[in-house]
């Protein structure tokens, strides 16, 4: 079968920087569905339109098509007294952002009664090397088209 809208694709895949440095890598196969449900990136998507279980590919991601370029307003300085204690650099903790959306934040630094927080995602502003391989490819059920997501095995779990 090839991948097309509506299917359900599963993968291993690793990340690693331009230099070759891995990110990132697969222990079990993952799965989305294919066909615009913001599962995967678009170009990544784009790259599998028409292939079929076994394809390899390596592909070279800009930032932009990637985790998207780094956005100063995403850094935060905030009050130590309002986190519990044991906030530590390098930990991170769920928050809001400006516009009140929950967003995943890394603590900078802690400095005398500020934490800096970085709501970027740790690999925005960086180019990427995403390789694949394509070990199934199927119809996705009605339910998981419903729910733009694939269900079961490798895919999310209700």
């Amino acid at each position: 079968m090839k991948i097309s809208k509506d299917c359900a694709v599963t993968l291993h895949y690793k990340v690693a920087n331009t230099q070759g440095k891995m990110l990132e890598q697969s222990q079990e196969p993952i799965a989305y569905l294919h066909g615009g449900y913001g599962n995967i990136f678009p170009a990544v998507e784009e790259a599998l339109q028409d292939q079929e279980a076994g394809f390899r590919a390596t592909l070279d991601l800009t930032a932009e098509q990637a985790f998207g370029a780094r956005d100063q307003a995403l850094l935060q300085s905030i009050p130590k007294s309002e986190f519990p204690p044991g906030i530590k650099v390098g930990g991170q903790l769920e928050g809001r952002d400006a516009n009140g959306n929950a967003r995943a934040f890394t603590v900078l630094k802690i400095k005398g009664d500020q934490v800096f927080l970085d709501g970027n995602h740790p690999l925005a502003g960086q180019a990427l090397r995403f390789s694949l391989q394509v070990l199934d490819v199927r119809a996705a059920s009605e339910e998981e088209v419903a729910h733009g997501h694939v269900h079961g095995a490798h895919g999310h779990q209700h």
